[in-house]
């Protein structure tokens, strides 16, 4: 049986529900954008007119403006956001219990059981008048029997569209594009592959899997695979939970730090949430990894393993600043720091210890962070922290919680 894959992007999907439940804002160039006193001033989401300005996702809100003088920015509601989720997947779930999210406006289906491409672009089509009369949003929807060809075609025609590609149309259809339309091409892949002259999809297609062995190791494998038409991977069943991969917390500092012991008090700070969160999941961390945000808006990213996994704050924060003071050098100021715990194993994991470690000592430590979590637990977040802590953090109140699953980046 041929295999039917649909992927269903909502359009411009944070705008466009604004615009939505705010009906004087359609049809205008508007942006969602986070909170400029709190230093998360930045484009989330654009409507089309928005777009056609100029106006980019990641953009700062002045270049926005900038690009855009008639631009009506709004703040994000995330509760609504979820929600239209929510009911956009209870559409897909009439078609099909395969059902992959991509994020929070995107997903896969698989409806193989329609029978054959033509079927599924009936269901394709049955999904976008739903959401359109149900919900007052649109989609696009790529029909193909893969599921990067699917993602792809949903990305070539906007809005309210459908795209089809197939096992016949795929190589005049996909080929020509540039190597970055598909996805899992990010910009340091696409930087590469046009270091050796691989511009296109089809490009791609044509260097042999050995060569990009040897460019991209192991994953270079995949690229072929994809580029080819050649992806097998099944689309998840919508009750399929991933494991974690990695748990951290970011924040964007309400001003820059100007020295290593701000830098240290914020990562002591993100550190409670990510040992917490190791706790809920029942995980330890063999690893830590952290990223830097100067005031230039560069990013620095550094990481190394840990000679013991641990669940512990204080450990976390303890390795993320050795590896700060050994690797970052203070040309510019920090404006946003992320810690995260990643290789990450059972907390039961036995492991082999060094003769030097004090058991005991630790397990004080644990004992302290269990009854600290407790204490939380009754009486708050705030209930309880470290002395070093008290006093103004640079961190506003509006942290986000960050877990990271494969493939899902990090905001």
């Amino acid at each position: 049986m041929e295999r039917v894959i649909l992927h269903s992007d909502m359009n411009s999907f944070y705008a466009s529900v604004e615009a939505m439940l705010n009906p004087c804002l359609r049809g205008k160039a508007i942006a969602v954008c986070g909170s400029t006193e709190s230093r998360h001033g930045i484009v989330l989401a654009k409507s089309e007119p928005a777009k056609r300005c100029g106006v980019k996702t990641g953009m700062a809100n002045w270049q926005a403006r900038q690009a855009c003088p008639d631009l009506i920015v709004v703040p994000p509601h995330y509760d609504q956001y979820a929600k239209y989720s929510r009911l956009a997947h209870e559409i897909y779930y009439r078609y099909t219990d395969l059902v992959e999210p991509f994020g929070m406006d995107e997903c896969w289906l698989d409806v193989s059981h329609s029978g054959s491409i033509s079927g599924g672009t009936e269901i394709a089509e049955k999904i976008r008048k739903a959401v359109r009369e149900e919900l007052g949003l649109t989609v696009s929807v790529g029909v193909s029997y893969n599921k990067i060809w699917a993602k792809l075609g949903s990305d070539l025609k906007k809005p309210d569209a459908i795209t089809v590609i197939t096992k016949d149309n795929y190589k005049e259809k996909v080929w020509p594009l540039a190597a970055s339309e598909m996805i899992y091409v990010g910009p340091a892949t696409e930087a590469k592959l046009s270091w050796y002259g691989v511009h296109t999809i089809g490009d791609l297609a044509a260097v042999s899997p050995d060569t990009l062995k040897r460019w991209f190791g192991v994953r270079g494998i995949d690229l072929h695979r994809y580029a080819t038409g050649n992806d097998n991977s099944r689309v998840m069943h919508k009750d399929f939970v991933s494991p974690v991969k990695s748990i951290g917390h970011g924040i964007t500092c309400s001003c820059d730090l100007e020295n290593n012991e701000e830098v240290f008090k914020v990562m002591l700070e993100l550190a409670q949430d990510v040992g917490h969160r190791l706790r809920v999941h029942e995980l330890a961390a063999g690893g830590v990894q952290i990223f830097l945000r100067r005031n230039d808006l560069a990013g620095s990213q550094f990481q190394c393993k840990l000679p013991f996994i641990t669940q512990l704050p204080n450990e976390i924060a303890a390795a993320g600043y050795k590896l700060f003071e050994e690797r970052y050098e203070w040309d510019t100021k920090v404006r946003a720091v992320c810690i995260r715990a990643i290789d990450l194993v059972p907390q039961n994991t036995e492991e082999q210890l060094s003769m030097f470690y004090s058991v005991e000592k630790r397990d004080r430590r644990a004992r302290l962070e269990d009854a600290i979590e407790e204490i939380r637990r009754r009486f708050g977040k705030k209930a309880l922290t470290y002395a070093v802590l008290m006093g103004d953090l640079k961190m506003p109140d509006d942290g986000r919680h960050i877990v990271t699953m494969p493939n899902v980046m990090y905001s």
